[in-house]
């Protein structure tokens, strides 16, 4: 029976040895507003409005296999109802070495008066270009308006690379 604890520990090893699987815990802060924003009055409810906004990041912290993340851009859409809006969108993080990384996410935006305040997302890895092809990951992310109306999001998760 030790033998084969022994066996598979080293085939686990190797396994991830060849696939470099690591941990994220990544810091993010983005711009106060959105590079191009646009929205749609549903015209059910006072308020209720579609909106598509794309924007920028700078990693305040976190690094992929190594490689230090730098900048990401993400594109999003929102149903913007209340004070709890739905939204998901994609994060595309261009890392020190010029190579991408891309994410998927979903989440909740809590609103006041019109504008962010915190939010969450749930988000999956679905690839990336160079070193990261084939990336694999999940995780979530927590996020807060600062002072200047920009955000930070602070985010968490695994990820997989194949060699």
């Amino acid at each position: 029976m030790s033998k084969l604890v022994l066996v598979c520990s080293i085939a686990l090893l190797a396994v991830s040895a060849a696939w470099g699987q690591g941990k994220i815990n990544s810091e993010w802060n983005c711009d106060a507003k959105a590079g191009d924003e646009h929205a749609i009055p549903v015209g059910d409810q006072p308020g209720h409005a579609y909106w598509i906004g794309q924007g920028r990041c700078t990693a305040g912290k976190g690094m992929v296999e190594g490689v230090q993340e730098q900048e990401g851009t993400w594109t999003q859409f929102n149903d913007m109802v209340g004070a709890s809006n739905p939204n998901h969108g994609v994060f595309l993080v261009t890392m020190q070495n010029g190579d991408k990384v891309y994410y998927n996410y979903h989440g909740t935006a809590m609103m006041k008066d019109g504008k962010f305040q915190t939010g969450t997302n749930q988000w999956t890895i679905v690839g990336g270009t160079g070193k990261f092809a084939g990336a694999k990951g999940e995780g979530s992310c927590k996020g807060k308006e600062n002072a200047d109306s920009s955000a930070t999001w602070d985010c968490m998760g695994t990820y997989s690379v194949g060699k």
